[in-house]
Protein backbone atom coordinates (compact mmCIF):
# COMPACT_ATOMS: atom_id res chain seq x y z
CA UNK A 1 0.00 0.00 0.00
CA UNK A 2 1.64 3.36 -1.41
CA UNK A 3 0.88 6.35 0.88
CA UNK A 4 1.95 9.99 0.03
CA UNK A 5 3.21 12.68 1.97
CA UNK A 6 -0.18 14.94 1.30
CA UNK A 7 -2.41 11.30 2.23
CA UNK A 8 -0.24 11.10 5.78
CA UNK A 9 -0.05 14.58 5.65
CA UNK A 10 -3.89 14.32 5.44
CA UNK A 11 -5.07 12.15 8.34
CA UNK A 12 -2.66 13.86 10.89
CA UNK A 13 -4.22 16.69 10.07
CA UNK A 14 -8.05 14.75 10.86
CA UNK A 15 -6.55 13.45 14.13
CA UNK A 16 -7.91 14.03 16.89
CA UNK A 17 -5.06 15.69 18.37
CA UNK A 18 -5.46 18.44 15.69
CA UNK A 19 -8.76 18.81 16.17
CA UNK A 20 -8.39 19.48 19.94
CA UNK A 21 -5.74 22.15 19.06
CA UNK A 22 -8.24 23.88 16.87
CA UNK A 23 -10.62 24.56 19.40
CA UNK A 24 -8.22 26.90 21.10
CA UNK A 25 -8.02 29.15 17.88
CA UNK A 26 -7.57 29.21 14.38
CA UNK A 27 -4.11 28.57 12.62
CA UNK A 28 -2.36 28.03 9.14
CA UNK A 29 -1.98 30.31 6.56
CA UNK A 30 -5.32 32.73 5.22
CA UNK A 31 -6.02 30.54 2.71
CA UNK A 32 -6.19 27.60 5.10
CA UNK A 33 -4.46 25.00 3.42
CA UNK A 34 -3.13 21.79 4.61
CA UNK A 35 0.94 22.90 3.95
CA UNK A 36 0.50 25.99 6.12
CA UNK A 37 -1.47 24.33 8.89
CA UNK A 38 1.38 21.76 9.39
CA UNK A 39 3.93 24.39 9.00
CA UNK A 40 2.05 25.93 11.92
CA UNK A 41 1.80 22.98 14.14
CA UNK A 42 5.57 21.77 13.97
CA UNK A 43 7.27 24.92 13.94
CA UNK A 44 5.89 25.64 17.39
CA UNK A 45 4.60 29.38 18.41
CA UNK A 46 0.96 28.08 18.29
CA UNK A 47 1.68 24.69 20.54
CA UNK A 48 3.65 27.13 22.76
CA UNK A 49 0.60 29.60 22.85
CA UNK A 50 -1.65 26.77 23.70
CA UNK A 51 0.45 25.52 26.67
CA UNK A 52 0.53 29.43 28.01
CA UNK A 53 -3.07 28.75 27.87
CA UNK A 54 -3.11 25.93 29.78
CA UNK A 55 -0.25 26.85 32.28
CA UNK A 56 -0.16 30.47 32.47
CA UNK A 57 3.09 30.33 34.65
CA UNK A 58 5.45 32.86 33.89
CA UNK A 59 8.80 31.34 32.17
CA UNK A 60 11.83 32.39 30.98
CA UNK A 61 11.84 30.91 27.73
CA UNK A 62 11.35 33.06 24.78
CA UNK A 63 9.77 31.12 21.40
CA UNK A 64 10.91 32.34 18.46
CA UNK A 65 7.87 33.91 16.72
CA UNK A 66 9.38 33.75 12.79
CA UNK A 67 10.97 30.42 11.99
CA UNK A 68 10.83 30.85 8.50
CA UNK A 69 11.85 26.81 7.90
CA UNK A 70 15.01 26.60 10.19
CA UNK A 71 15.11 23.49 11.44
CA UNK A 72 17.58 24.92 14.41
CA UNK A 73 14.34 27.73 15.38
CA UNK A 74 12.00 24.79 15.24
CA UNK A 75 13.95 22.60 17.39
CA UNK A 76 13.88 25.23 19.86
CA UNK A 77 10.84 26.06 20.09
CA UNK A 78 9.68 22.57 20.44
CA UNK A 79 12.27 22.27 23.19
CA UNK A 80 10.83 24.85 25.48
CA UNK A 81 7.68 23.42 24.84
CA UNK A 82 8.14 20.21 26.09
CA UNK A 83 10.40 21.44 28.91
CA UNK A 84 6.90 23.37 29.25
CA UNK A 85 5.06 20.23 29.72
CA UNK A 86 7.10 18.50 31.92
CA UNK A 87 7.15 21.58 34.49
CA UNK A 88 2.91 21.51 34.06
CA UNK A 89 3.49 17.69 35.29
Amino acid sequence: MDVTVSQLMERFLASPLVTWVKTFGPFGGENDDKLSMYMDLVDGVFLNKIMVQIDPRPSNHRVNKHVNNDVNLRIQNLAILVRHIKSYY
